[in-house]
């Protein structure tokens, strides 16, 4: 696009009433609803594989987490026979069936989770919708610094929806389905309890790992900066274990397995921070 449209473009948008951003805001959030919806329809119909496959896998004993760490404990017991068992990491395979105790449990869950489902699946496509209203209003400078933001962000937030999924989410079912403070009682355990912590680990997970484009915003306006990251540093690894414990299950294993990324993702920041200072002052 040449300047001389980009400057037409640009005086358009600022001739814009109120009403009139209220108006191109309207079909933004349209366009998105349906998208969100009509995702959300396709999960409602293929209710086996949502729920069956999916959801419910993290506490069958075949889901892949549970096999590797089988199938890494057998190599241990190889390698060092003496240290580890072979059955060791072999976790999982004792899960007890789920019960609802409301009459109408499984359809509005069933609803709900379609409506999560949706909501995943669309999500680069909402966050290009967010994007397209809000790039009119920025500079050339300001353009440039969030070019490629809605690839980096999606990923970012679908490597934490995984990462929580196949990591986080399994290893804290298995935790809190077998634990035990007697064997006088059993656990029987209810299936909104099961699907309130898989959907808030791997959305929260989600949208922790957005770190590292946060960081590059805030360089960018010269809010942070990498002597600042890494001058408070131990603080933020402070503030990482309190986060993992808000957006975990209360057992100190997961609390771990999610401070560990954020800790990867903090010194991520700092060097991205670093270029982006370096390519400033340059």
């Amino acid at each position: 696009m040449s300047t001389e449209n980009q400057s037409e473009n640009a005086s358009s948008q600022e001739e814009m009433s109120f009403l009139e951003h209220l108006e191109v805001l309207r079909w933004h959030i349209v366009r998105s609803a349906i998208a969100i919806l009509s995702l959300s329809i396709i999960a409602f119909l293929n209710k086996s594989f949502v729920f069956d496959t999916f959801l419910l896998g993290p506490k069958k004993p075949d889901f892949p987490t549970f096999r590797f760490l089988c199938e890494f404990s057998e190599w241990l017991n190889g390698m060092v026979p003496s240290m580890v068992g072979k059955d060791t990491l072999c976790i999982g395979q004792n899960m007890p069936d789920l019960q609802n105790i409301h009459m109408a449990g499984q359809f509005t869950t069933h609803i709900m989770i379609s409506l999560f489902t949706g909501l995943i699946v669309a999500f680069p496509y909402v966050f290009w919708e967010i994007w397209r209203f809000i790039k009119p209003g920025l500079k050339d400078t300001e353009s440039k610094i969030a070019r490629g933001s809605v690839f980096f962000t999606s990923t970012l937030f679908l490597s934490g929806v995984c990462f929580g999924y196949f990591i986080i989410s399994p290893l804290s079912v298995n935790f809190f389905l077998n634990y035990s403070v007697s064997e006088q009682v059993h656990t029987i355990p209810t299936l909104s309890t099961y699907i309130s912590t898989v959907t808030t680990v791997v959305l929260a997970c989600g949208f922790v790992f957005q770190l590292p484009i946060v960081i590059y915003f805030l360089t960018k306006v010269g809010l942070v900066g990498p002597l600042s990251l890494k001058k408070f540093r131990r603080h933020a690894f402070v503030g990482c274990l309190i986060l993992s414990a808000v957006i975990t299950p209360p057992d100190v294993f997961s609390q771990f397995l999610v401070t560990l990324p954020l800790i990867i993702l903090y010194e991520i920041s700092i060097y991205i921070s670093a270029r982006v200072e370096k390519e400033q002052q340059s």
